[in-house]
């Protein structure tokens, strides 16, 4: 399966090692906050409104941080920009830990988010420039695969930090243990070197005088591509945020699982994920990115359907869970390559993470309307409807987007200066 790789030298290889460890421990700074809100709500007496405003206001924060990053990243370097993203979540999750009331973690998660949201925004870029066209795919979907490692890590520390330590310090040493992600900012400092293609971009920008601005993407040639793309981030990512952030919550409240039940539950959903990305990575690069995304968004749409509406117990829960995993985190994976190989080398940064950015700013909000919608409803059936939903906005969009499978990317010289 991985045989590829081999054939990859040694720029190639290093690029993806780093971006895969930097994803891996980016998913598990991430994740950890879904396994810590039935504790938060016990410690704070919050209400799961006020539990998913912090999930929302996080991942709003990352899509400001991911478009503003992307921006930077075309104008002073793809891993420049990553090596502070790192930095920049990885402390502010340890910070987390640190907090004595709900006004003092949102201002935190909100600062941490916008870290996080740069991190994709530079990787993903850096990985599609870097990697040759005919493995570009499968090794952003391995790269991607890394967000399951990273989540069944999550699911992991929390899992035992909260059976073995007590109530008030377990949810805190595992905010702590979010400091974990800023080593790989030592390899990425050593061996990692943005592409030529992007150099090449730069110099010529240079010598023209051209200047790129953070809304070139909104001109005529390039706006069609920036709504369509950011409506399938938004399909995509609102639906699994819709899903995955309260998972934990619904496996505790609904199915009534210990806390080791719930991160054994969630294990299978994790182990799912990662071979959904390993067969989106491959599928992509064979019948094309789009209809792997198609046949992706059908699967999340039947297996959604199935476990929040037709599971009708424990064990249909923990089958359905692997194939839940499977195609709503397996999606993701070609995401990285189609949107690199949509937008020119000179705002591809800036396009991508705008994209991507607007996905998951306006995906956030599934996470605060299902917290609200449940006040009223089973949260199983608040979940159900926002999943369901966004999951129709990938199709529509893929419809008028066009395939990009083995495309080169190369130099494009801004049409002026003022571009």
């Amino acid at each position: 399966m991985a045989i590829w790789i081999t054939q990859l030298n040694k720029k190639e290889k290093r690029t993806l090692g780093a971006c895969f460890s930097g994803w891996c421990l980016d998913a598990f700074d991430v994740q950890i906050y879904s396994f810590l809100i039935p504790a938060l709500i016990a410690t704070w007496s919050i209400s799961k409104g006020q539990a998913g405003l912090l999930g929302t206001i996080a991942l709003i924060a990352s899509a400001i941080g991911g478009w503003a990053t992307g921006f930077l990243a075309d104008r002073y370097g793809r891993v420049r920009m990553l090596q502070i993203s790192v930095l920049w979540f990885s402390v502010f999750n340890f910070m987390s830990g640190f907090t004595t009331s709900f006004d003092q973690l949102m201002i935190v998660r909100a600062l941490q988010g916008l870290g996080f949201g740069g991190e994709w925004a530079a990787g993903a870029v850096l990985m599609a420039e870097v990697i040759r066209p005919e493995f570009r795919g499968k090794a952003g979907g391995y790269v991607q695969s890394a967000y399951a490692l990273g989540w069944a890590l999550a699911a992991t520390v929390s899992s035992v930090f909260l059976a073995f330590l007590p109530p008030d310090w377990a949810w805190r040493a595992v905010f702590w243990s979010g400091l974990l992600p800023a080593l790989i900012v030592i390899f990425i400092r050593r061996y990692l070197d943005d592409s030529e293609v992007f150099k090449e971009s730069l110099r010529i920008r240079k010598q023209t005088g051209a200047r790129i601005s953070i809304l070139t993407i909104f001109q005529p040639g390039m706006l069609r591509i920036t709504i369509l793309t950011s409506l399938l981030a938004l399909g995509i990512q609102g639906s699994s945020y819709a899903i995955i952030t309260w998972l934990p919550t619904y496996l505790k409240t609904v199915r009534h699982l210990s806390v080791g039940g719930i991160g054994a539950y969630v294990g299978v959903v994790t182990l799912g994920a990662f071979c959904g990305y390993i067969a989106s990575a491959h599928l992509s690069d064979k019948v094309g990115r789009r209809r792997n995304f198609q046949i992706f968004a059908v699967g999340c749409w039947v297996i959604d359907f199935s476990y929040m509406m037709l599971a009708d117990s424990n064990a249909s829960v923990l089958i359905l869970g692997y194939f839940l995993g499977f195609f709503s985190q397996g999606i993701y994976a070609a995401l990285g390559p189609y949107f690199s190989e949509l937008f020119p080398t000179h705002v591809r940064a800036t396009g991508q993470a705008f994209a991507y950015s607007f996905g998951r700013c306006f995906g956030s909000l599934f996470v605060l309307l299902v917290g609200w919608l449940s006040d009223f409803m089973p949260l199983e059936k608040a979940i159900g409807i926002f999943s369901l939903g966004g999951y129709c906005l990938p199709l529509l969009a893929l419809l008028l987007l066009p395939e990009t499978k083995g495309r080169a990317l190369t130099v494009e010289i801004p049409a002026s200066p003022a571009d």
